[in-house]
């Protein structure tokens, strides 16, 4: 049997997670850095909080991010909100939603490589933290609406992706 080492062990400068750091204290975002490899990032956005954790994943050399907001779904709701969800993930081009089984709660996630040493850029973190939010933003009614209101997964979606053209 063929051993796979296919990825060699690299010094880094700094951290990945020092980047994220410098980015969140330019910007004035609410962050803690509890762990070497865990950072966690409060934004306000329009229509909740979002609570942003940066992971450094050593193994896969990986800066991985995960934004959740304040939306536990009830045991009743969730086959519902799992079809939501499918139907989100189809609309995305990077990162996906998904249902944290342990604790009920939607959360956007999505990991930038940096395989060979690579460091990130403020820029890249930015980015990452931008994805995750408007992700969030974009479709937080559409989870209200299956939630709160009831509604099946595809009137949900289609009311978030209505847009008005022009002015009344």
């Amino acid at each position: 049997m063929t051993q796979l080492h296919i990825i060699e062990d690299f010094d880094r400068p700094e951290h990945p997670l020092d980047v994220v750091e410098r980015l969140a204290s330019l910007r004035d975002w609410i962050f803690d850095r509890a762990e070497t490899d865990e950072m966690s990032v409060t934004v306000e956005g329009k229509w909740t909080e979002y609570h942003v954790a940066f992971t450094w994943i050593e193994d896969v050399e990986a800066l991985h991010v995960a934004c959740a907001f304040d939306l536990k779904v009830p045991e009743r709701r969730r086959l519902e909100m799992t079809k939501l969800i499918g139907m989100l993930n189809e609309q995305l081009w990077i990162g996906h939603f998904d249902l944290w089984s342990s604790d009920h709660v939607v959360m956007f996630r999505h990991s930038l490589l940096l395989t060979g040493g690579v460091a990130p850029t403020q820029p890249q973190c930015a980015m990452l933290m931008k994805t995750a939010a408007e992700a969030c933003e974009r479709y937080y009614q559409a989870f209200q609406f299956v939630l709160w209101a009831g509604k099946p997964a595809r009137e949900a979606l289609d009311a978030v992706l209505f847009e008005t053209e022009g002015e009344a």
